[in-house]
């Protein structure tokens, strides 16, 4: 990866992760997670959207801005591209989510994601089962 992340959200898995939600992949501040949250791969993130740095905003927020993310869980990484949008507002004080369609809300990181949670690989997918650490890294990309 040439240069340094936009940001890096740091998050723990939880018993809960089963990462199978195949539209949307997210991590969350909150402590606690349901069996429900099937897209929802950490929790206590250090950030939500409402706390990314200036520069990560500035950048997502443009059209075709193009950005690749980086899920590191346990040694494994697992590397998927979104874009930006002009439409996201990035003000959610708790939650981050990539999608993989155009949606947008206050909790929207990225749209037209390539991967959602189904696409970790399970081995990434055991560790935050077993509450490792994760990061998430946010690197632009050219369009």
């Amino acid at each position: 990866m040439a240069g340094p992340p936009l940001a890096v959200v740091h998050f723990r898995g939880h018993h809960n992760v089963k990462a199978t939600n195949t539209m949307t992949l997210e991590v969350t501040k909150d402590e606690f997670l349901t069996p429900r949250g099937d897209c929802i791969i950490g929790v206590m993130s250090d950030m939500g959207c409402g706390d990314l740095p200036h520069e990560a905003k500035g950048y997502l927020m443009k059209d075709g801005a193009r950005v690749r993310l980086v899920v590191e869980v346990g040694g494994e990484s697992f590397i998927f591209h979104a874009y930006g949008s002009s439409s996201l507002t990035l003000t959610h004080a708790s939650s981050m989510v990539i999608r993989r369609s155009a949606y947008t809300c206050p909790r929207t990181l990225a749209i037209r994601s390539t991967a959602a949670a189904c696409d970790l690989p399970r081995s990434i997918v055991a560790k935050l089962a077993n509450g490792a650490l994760g990061a998430l890294k946010l690197y632009p990309t050219d369009p």
